[in-house]
């Protein structure tokens, strides 16, 4: 990407211009175009009133995940939105039963906690749950996971890139496997959809969950589902409501008669305003590009690592750049207080206990601002600058 048209893209993201953002992995920067959307949401409430809902408000799930599928590799219809994550796995997890021969559910140790909360809730109704190590807390074996899924597996719900360390996990081989033997893959994109290609069909996955609050720029809020569509009229979530009826403004009572399409994986009112910012997202990851997204991504961290050896940092990621995600994560000393002062001097990174400091480069960020982390990190090491803040609480964001 030339210089003109990163300082093109840069001056749409307003956080730019006062900080050196490389939080990305947790929350990308605001699009200006997402308070224009915004705005919409709020003219079109204000002007429209409850008309709002019959003029675009009731097909948003569907439509705006249908301008998600396009950089997913999804079919038209097969992804709908949802407020998050939790919500998302726990529909997929309602589809099932546990009471026979094949309710065992295996996930490796380095999965989002918050997802397996949901799956280990699950044991009171007869999951079985097997967590496969890993070995040196950055890397999942594969051959490990892929052994573990036998004929008893009902369920594989994995993270495609790790948030410990950025480890890129083999979708597609895990997915190979688990079909063998009749076992069905849940694939959580939230640390890759926006800055790791991902294909949907080709991978064959069954279902897929994510967020649009990080590499998709889209804001907090817009969750989303992707249901394989050879799985659709099978499956009948007990997490359900009114959006997922066949005929939801008949008002009926008694069991819910399921929608014949993608609608049948909603439940209650959709949070409207998320989804109208996630769009402006969605269009600033499109206009780029996922492919120059990822090569860039690779460049820049390529660049951050070696910066980081010269000061003596050591990197927690995979050794194999291919492996990695879009994330650096360094494993620093007193690491917590170092990015405490770091956020002080408006450069805004993360930390996560057992993993280091997080730093994530997108489009959006120049070389100079990667070299300008490390150099920060190393000059508070040096200066004692962080143990002021040795003692502070923090939210952990």
């Amino acid at each position: 990407m030339d210089d003109t048209r990163l300082q093109a893209l840069r001056a749409r993201f307003p956080i730019l211009g006062r900080s050196t953002y490389l939080v990305s992995h947790s929350l990308g920067a605001m699009p200006a175009a997402a308070r224009e959307r915004l705005g919409a949401y709020a003219d079109a409430w204000e002007t429209r009133g409850v008309r709002a809902w019959a003029e675009g408000w009731w097909s948003m799930p569907v439509t705006t995940g249908d301008k998600l599928g396009r950089l997913l590799g999804a079919a038209p219809g097969s992804i709908v939105m949802h407020q998050n994550v939790s919500v998302c796995q726990a529909l997929i997890l309602s589809c099932f039963e546990f009471t026979g021969k094949r309710n065992k559910i295996v996930y490796d140790d380095l999965n989002f906690p918050s997802v397996m909360y949901v799956y280990e809730a699950h044991r009171r109704l007869g999951a079985r749950v097997e967590m496969v190590a890993s070995e040196d807390g950055i890397t999942v074996p594969l051959e490990k996971l892929l052994a573990a899924i036998d004929e008893e597996t009902l369920l594989v719900p994995i993270s495609h890139v790790l948030f410990k360390s950025a480890f890129v996990q083999d979708v597609a081989a895990i997915v190979r496997r688990a079909h063998e033997v009749g076992a069905l893959v849940v694939a959580d994109l939230y640390q890759s959809a926006g800055t790791v290609p991902v294909d949907l069909a080709a991978w064959d996955v069954d279902f897929a969950t994510g967020g649009s609050v990080k590499w998709l720029c889209g804001g907090p809020g817009a969750g989303y589902l992707y249901v394989a569509p050879r799985l659709r009229d099978t499956l009948r979530p007990r997490v359900t409501g009114w959006m997922a009826h066949a005929r939801p403004f008949a008002f009926e009572p008694g069991e819910i008669e399921y929608a014949a399409d993608w609608t049948r994986f909603l439940h209650g009112s959709p949070a409207i305003p998320a989804l109208y910012a996630a769009e402006a997202g969605y269009e600033a990851v499109a206009e780029v590009g996922i492919e120059a997204i990822r090569a860039k991504s690779m460049r820049q961290i390529a660049l951050l690592l070696d910066r980081a050896r010269q000061h003596g940092l050591a990197p927690h990621v995979p050794a194999d750049p291919a492996q990695r995600g879009g994330m650096a994560i360094l494993a620093v000393p007193e690491g917590e207080a170092v990015t405490r002062e770091l956020l002080r001097r408006e450069i805004v990174v993360d930390h996560r206990p057992g993993a280091g400091i997080r730093i994530s480069p997108h489009f959006y960020t120049t070389d100079a601002e990667v070299l300008r982390a490390v150099d920060e990190i190393r000059a508070i090491l040096d200066s004692g600058a962080h143990r002021r803040h040795l003692a502070d609480g923090g939210t952990g964001f």
